[in-house]
């Protein structure tokens, strides 16, 4: 069976086009061999007399003798013309071949330009899995990379024919594999924990996941300052990647349990990935210290002990990465940084709106800085709310420009639980899979009214039941709607989310943030259920901003 890239296809609900190309997906994983790799969604973008032109190629499959096969899918009914093979879009008919040999031209050129000069040699073949094609002869292509409706089973075989040949030249397979993760445009957002929602992804064209490793200076200390859904945590995800695969041994640290968890998932082997107190309590562990956290101040203890003692060159790493730096204890700096190897290099990612603990910032003298203002997460109406209300949310970049903001208010816990029943039942109704959408509460797990619950009108709710098992794991209820905290689910995303239990009598500084974090959790539809005195307060906050405006 062949490696699917990106990984989660198979829980996604597609229809149209869309579903055409999760069957052909499914076709080439299930009957290519181990060793070949398909690459789905990829995107490029390039600068064509001073405009952005974005194009795309279906599926990417490369053979383990690093061989290159672009194969564009055209679904539904094509037009043969004394030009060629023509799709009609709605803006207009394009020609099929000048649209792949575009595509096919772009994604060479960007690869030698990363590649120090080296070649790729695509081969190109056009799927048509719902047409006959009559005269190949004037397609544009040649007859053999076609394969239209009739030979739609043999679609795998015919590939592996294509790349049967040995390359020309030797190709530096790695880079290759590398070349084409980079590039993605689907660059997986470390989101919500269903495996519908973490196989949804967010546009970071041009962004920090490519952008941010170009740079190069010594000795190498970044601290990236980017709003939510800047790409921050899909940057840390790339960092620590390529230290794998250059061998170099890299160590991702966070302040939530939750992120570190999902990170240490999809990371590959060759690191550590840990919150700060994990990372604490597993150096004292190894050098024979047993951490009782029976005791009062358990974990400033913790984080005391850890710093009075120098764990040792078993914990010296090349690549240093903090996620979530505004939330780390200016006392925790130091003790990071010693575990860096001479030459090791440094990246800290924070967002100042996210700091919800009101920790000081982190002094980080003679470091560069680099700032990422613009969301491509949230559609572009929440961000405009948000910096309605003084958030400074930066700029929108997702391709959304509307999520049908929803605004509900309750006067007591049993109108707030029926709203965010209701809420729930719209949201399906509207088309969102269960395990899409997260329900999100303003309070902490301790403090919230919905916490006790595991239902939700016919809707089971999937929530952390503050135990672990035997291997460190969280344990949570059974459901499909998954409940937590703001607190918790800081870095994560989900395409839905019903942020509820928001209440406040005055907006300030603190709730304001609190109120950034949880909106901007939601890629696509964002349902807010606030008490009326919160609401109250918003709007009071909109019409004191409006009466200032010049």
């Amino acid at each position: 069976m062949a490696d699917v890239i990106p990984q989660g296809w198979r829980a996604l609900e597609a229809t149209g086009a869309a579903a055409r190309e999760i069957e052909t997906l499914a076709l080439l994983g299930e009957n290519l061999p181990d060793g070949w790799s398909v690459y789905h969604g990829v995107h490029w973008t390039r600068l064509e007399s001073n405009r952005a032109v974005f194009g795309e190629v279906d599926f990417v499959v490369i053979a383990p003798s690093g061989r290159v096969l672009f194969i564009e899918q055209k679904s539904g009914l094509l037009e043969e013309t004394a030009e060629g093979l023509v799709k009609k879009y709605p803006g207009g008919a394009k020609k099929v071949s000048a649209q792949m040999a575009r595509s096919a031209d772009a994604l060479a050129s960007r690869y030698a330009a990363t590649a120090q000069g080296a070649r790729l040699h695509p081969d190109v073949m056009l799927y048509c899995p719902d047409y006959v094609v009559r005269n190949p002869g004037i397609a544009g292509l040649p007859p053999e990379r076609i394969v239209d409706s009739r030979r739609r089973s043999q679609l795998p075989q015919l590939v592996r024919e294509a790349l049967a040949e040995a390359p020309a030249v030797p190709v530096d397979v790695a880079r290759v594999h590398r070349f084409f993760r980079s590039v993605l445009e689907l660059v997986p957002d470390i989101g919500a924990w269903s495996a519908g929602a973490e196989s949804l992804h967010t546009r970071l064209s041009g962004g920090l996941a490519e952008w941010g490793r170009r740079l190069e200076f010594s000795p190498f200390r970044l601290r990236v300052r980017g709003t939510a859904g800047s790409g921050k945590t899909q940057l840390a995800a790339a960092v620590y990647r390529d230290a794998v695969a250059a061998g170099r041994r890299p160590l991702y640290v966070c302040f939530n349990r939750p992120l570190a968890d999902h990170m240490a998932r999809v990371a590959p082997a060759g690191g550590v990935v840990a919150t700060y107190h994990q990372l604490c309590e597993r150096a004292l562990r190894e050098a024979g210290e047993s951490p009782d956290f029976t005791q009062p101040e358990a974990f400033a203890r913790l984080e005391q002990a850890f710093a009075a003692r120098d764990p040792g060159p078993g914990w010296r790493f090349d690549e240093l990465t903090v996620d979530e730096g505004q939330d780390f204890d200016p006392a925790w700096r130091d003790p990071l940084l010693r575990l860096l190897s001479p030459a090791g290099r440094a990246w800290w990612l924070e967002d100042p709106m996210q700091n919800l603990y009101r920790r000081e910032p982190v002094e980080l003298p003679g470091w560069v800085g680099l700032r990422a203002d613009t969301n491509y997460r949230s559609p572009a109406d929440i961000v405009a709310s948000l910096n309605r209300l003084g958030a400074a949310a930066g700029r929108a970049g997702s391709p959304l420009p509307d999520s049908g903001l929803d605004v509900e208010t309750y006067a007591d816990t049993a109108s707030l639980i029926e709203q965010t029943k209701s809420a729930i039942t719209r949201c399906v109704g509207l088309g969102f899979s269960r395990h899409m959408i997260a329900v999100l509460t303003y309070r902490g797990r301790e403090g919230s009214a919905l916490a006790a619950f595991t239902q939700l009108g016919p809707h089971r709710l999937r929530g952390f039941t503050g135990r672990y098992d035997l291997f460190g794991n969280p344990d949570y209820s059974e459901g499909e709607v998954l409940l937590e905290s703001v607190f918790r689910f800081k870095g994560q995303s989900a395409p839905c989310v019903i942020f509820t239990e928001i209440d406040f009598e005055t907006l300030d500084e603190q709730a304001l943030r609190r109120l950034f974090v949880g909106a901007t959790r939601a890629s696509m539809k964002l349902v807010m259920v606030a008490s009326a005195r919160a609401a109250k307060a918003v709007v009071a906050r909109f019409e004191a901003l409006e009466a200032q405006a010049p």
